[in-house]
């Protein structure tokens, strides 16, 4: 099972940009769909991105449509999330999450799709 590691959370400005990076283990990476999802205190984890196995297909909750963007890299095993414009209402644990399920299926904004999940890293935008 491929293990997952993020980086590139802090603390930025209202209007900041951030890249968050999700490394991966294992050599089947470019075989998993590969998801962004981020929970703020005392609120459920929400979907906030996803990206097929090839990064043919993106997609993005409205919330964040038009302001971040999602891409891998297959010969790197990572995953990235740009985020600009952020709010403060971008604050949050950010996770990155794996799926060797079918991104036809349009469940990649399911949590319990994903078969595996990083430990998170922390966003804060001020305002």
């Amino acid at each position: 099972q491929v293990q997952l590691v993020e980086s590139g959370g802090g603390l930025v400005q209202r209007g900041g940009s951030l890249r968050l990076s999700c490394a991966a283990s294992g050599r089947t990476f470019s075989s998993y769909a590969m998801g962004w999802f981020r929970q703020a205190p005392e609120k459920e984890r929400q979907f906030v991105a996803a990206i097929s196995w090839t990064g043919g297909n993106t997609d993005y909750a409205d919330s964040v449509k038009g302001r971040f963007t999602v891409s891998r890299d297959n010969a790197k095993n990572t995953v990235y999330l740009q985020m600009n414009s952020l709010k403060p209402e971008d604050t949050a644990v950010y996770y990155c999450a794996a799926s060797q399920g079918s991104y036809s299926s349009r469940r990649y904004y399911q949590k319990y799709w994903y078969d595996a999940w990083g430990q998170g890293t922390q966003v804060t935008v001020s305002s």
